[in-house]
């Protein structure tokens, strides 16, 4: 994925917030990943509608952070998570 990819969860695989555990999870067909809070703020802007560069400048904006370390951050994660077909590039 680049950053013109729009990025979605893939069919069946969800985003969902545990309020026992207070954590996020990535709820799959069959398995479930735990969120860190950095992956968490990624994934709970992924709509299917906005590209991750409109995604790296929300974050970079709201953490007051370097746009290009967001950037790196971002799309070692979505690769990752592409890899396991959790995101699919739209």
């Amino acid at each position: 994925m680049t950053e013109t990819s729009v990025p979605r969860f893939a069919r069946g695989t969800r985003l969902q917030y545990d309020r026992v555990r207070q954590t996020w999870f990535i709820q799959a067909p069959e398995r479930a990943f735990q969120a860190d809070a950095i992956a968490a703020e990624v994934l709970q802007r992924v709509d299917g509608t906005r590209t991750l560069a409109a995604i790296i400048d929300e974050l970079a904006q709201t953490f007051a952070a370097p746009r290009d370390i967001i950037t790196r951050d971002v799309l070692a994660l979505v690769h990752e998570l592409a890899e396991k077909q959790v995101l699919l590039a739209a």
